[in-house]
């Protein structure tokens, strides 16, 4: 029943938001009175965060494995595309082979990303210790590059991810069907290659003196 309950949740959360979405909605969805969902949750809220919670954990783990297989078999010499294939590629692959609740989430993730008020900590919580360590990599394999660069290049990067997760429909229009937004199979034979030319756009011709490198706290 729980994972019937998150399912149907999830679904929900992702095309309406937090605020567009009752536990009363989400009771009648699953075809069930609303006081069995306060038996689980206390609140629509604690719903959310359990729902965002179930593939986070999943998503952050998985890229961080990808991320310690990539360092081991670079044999110290990474370099920003190997860097950014281990974080992308691997995270676009549960999007790909996960199915509809897969997308779900991932809208639902990009809802998160781009709301400051509450949104900020969920993704602080779950993703920071295998973003720094996505930066730390890239640090080696540029260490020429100012860590404001680095920094900035990781934001535009995860601009772009979260935009490409939320499957606006909007390149579908654009692009009048030659792009579809629900295509990640061809995102991820494009991004890593066009983020790693950003970075080492941004960083050349920087070269030299530098304000040093924070510690990550990894």
């Amino acid at each position: 029943m729980i994972e019937q309950i998150l399912d149907a949740a999830e679904e929900l959360f992702s095309r309406h938001g937090l605020y567009g979405v009752t536990l009363n909605d989400v009771a009648l969805k699953i075809g069930v009175h609303r006081t069995l969902l306060n038996y689980y949750f206390t609140d629509k809220k604690a719903l959310f965060d359990a729902v965002f919670a179930r593939r986070a954990v999943v998503t952050s783990e998985t890229r961080m494995r990808a991320l310690d297989e990539y360092e081991a078999a670079c044999g110290g010499t990474p370099t920003v595309e190997g860097a950014l294939h281990a974080f992308l590629d691997t995270d676009l692959d549960l999007y790909i082979q996960g199915g509809d609740g897969w997308k779900n989430y991932a809208a639902l993730g990009a809802q998160v990303a781009n709301t400051p008020e509450w949104g900020a900590d969920l993704m602080d919580g779950y993703f920071d210790p295998v973003v720094l360590r996505l930066i730390d990599i890239l640090r080696r394999a540029m260490p020429d590059c100012s860590p404001e660069d680095i920094f900035w290049g990781y934001h535009f990067v995860t601009g772009a991810l979260m935009l490409t997760l939320a499957r606006t429909g909007r390149i579908d229009k654009l692009s009048g069907g030659l792009c579809r937004s629900e295509d990640f199979v061809a995102v991820k034979q494009r991004m890593a290659q066009f983020m790693a030319a950003g970075f080492r756009a941004i960083c050349d011709g920087k070269k030299g003196p530098h304000a040093p490198f924070p510690d990550l706290a990894i």
